[in-house]
């Protein structure tokens, strides 16, 4: 069972289209659902989003008040918590994602009507959105600059202590919050969307160790491309053996087949899996002793050899028993097919004995060309490569 870690970047890369060609042999694919999936588990899910709106102070709120109305004034409004955050992703064609985030903001503080001194709880519904485009690629990496952030607040729900509370609070809290929330919120949505892509573009650049045999280094090799159904990369994979030597393959274009209803679709391109495949199939020579069982029809080992060796060897009386060694000859090739792989290795046999001075007899030397039917899942982070003998 041959075993080679799916890069991690299988959580944030982006569809393929047909229409579309992979430039470097590794490409991927990944829907707006899962897209989605992977940014609400790192804003929402982890926290991200909460922690940095916890530190959100909300300027006080005045209002001189009426002949009818005492002034009012709202002092200390901070944010108390982060209710039901839900967030939406829609991919905009040759832009990039438009993030939505869903919340209800609870904000507590004091009021002062006129002469009265009450607590303030105030509940606000937020619906946040917000462009995100890639610019600025090089050498790996890009910069990710959030765009149009309009942020629209719905329903607003006041409470004091006292149960008091006049129509024109109402008036002056929403009228306030209406012209303060966006620019606090969407510097805080800046934030989040540049520290996950510091995290994602992480996953995007580095360096897999394949064994001890080497280690494969990949990198973004373009800015991503959308479209409104998937968002597209390509990535740039470097195969080395340990000590520096680079393994080379070739980087022809290639395409990836339309998603169908999955989530994700990864392209590692045939000549690629061939330079990894020369790092994971590595096996030392395999020597065997032979024993007279092994020779049906022989009356005895030392028979069976007889008829191997060449007359007239003057150094073969005494020899030894039969060995044979197995060894790797080439590198091994992966051949992809629609629904089908085989790797194909090439193996020399080399059949001997030891003259009674300790010399290497060979009796035979053969190359055999051998083709492994390769079963190819994904298990537990792992592309693996089930080999059997074809």
């Amino acid at each position: 069972m041959t075993t080679l870690k799916v890069f991690g970047f299988l959580f944030f890369c982006g569809l393929l289209s047909p229409s579309q060609e992979a430039l470097s042999g590794l490409s991927c694919a990944v829907s707006p659902g899962a897209m989605q999936n992977v940014l609400s588990d790192a804003i929402i899910q982890k926290g991200l989003l909460q922690q940095y709106m916890q530190g959100l102070v909300v300027p006080n709120i005045v209002g001189e008040g009426s002949l009818l109305n005492s002034p009012t004034s709202i002092t200390g409004l901070h944010l108390v918590r982060v209710r039901l955050p839900k967030l939406f992703v829609v991919l905009l064609p040759g832009i990039g994602v438009q993030l939505t985030i869903v919340t209800k903001l609870e904000l507590s503080g004091n009021c002062l009507v006129g002469l009265l001194s009450d607590l303030i709880d105030i509940l606000v519904d937020v619906n946040i959105t917000a462009n995100i485009k890639c610019t600025n690629f090089e050498s790996g990496t890009v910069q990710v600059v959030v765009e149009d952030c309009l942020c629209v607040l719905g329903t607003i729900k006041i409470k004091v202590l006292s149960g008091l509370l006049s129509l024109s609070v109402n008036e002056i809290v929403l009228k306030q919050l209406t012209a303060t929330l966006p620019g606090l919120l969407c510097p805080v949505v800046h934030i989040v969307v540049n520290l996950v892509n510091i995290q994602l573009m992480g996953t995007l650049n580095a360096v897999v160790p394949v064994g001890t045999a080497g280690t494969i280094h990949y990198q973004l090799a373009s800015l991503p491309f959308t479209s409104g159904m998937f968002l597209s990369l390509d990535l740039d994979g470097v195969v080395k053996q340990v000590g520096g030597g680079i393994i080379p393959h070739d980087s022809s274009p290639s395409s990836l087949p339309p998603l169908l209803g999955k989530l994700l679709a990864l392209g590692l391109g045939q000549s690629f899996l061939n330079a990894a495949l020369s790092l994971l199939i590595q096996i030392p020579p395999q020597t065997f002793t032979c024993t007279p069982e092994s020779f049906s029809g022989a009356s005895s080992l030392q028979e069976a050899i007889m008829t191997l060796i060449p007359a007239g060897c003057s150094s073969c009386p005494g020899t030894s028993g039969l060995s044979i060694t197995l060894a790797l000859s080439g590198k091994p090739l992966i051949l992809l097919e629609e629904n089908k792989a085989t790797v194909e290795l090439s193996v020399m046999i080399q059949v001997f004995v030891k003259g009674s001075d300790g010399s290497i007899i060979n009796l035979l030397l053969l190359r055999a060309d051998l083709g492994l039917n390769a079963r190819v899942s994904v298990v537990g982070g792992r592309l693996v490569l089930g080999l059997s003998l074809g």
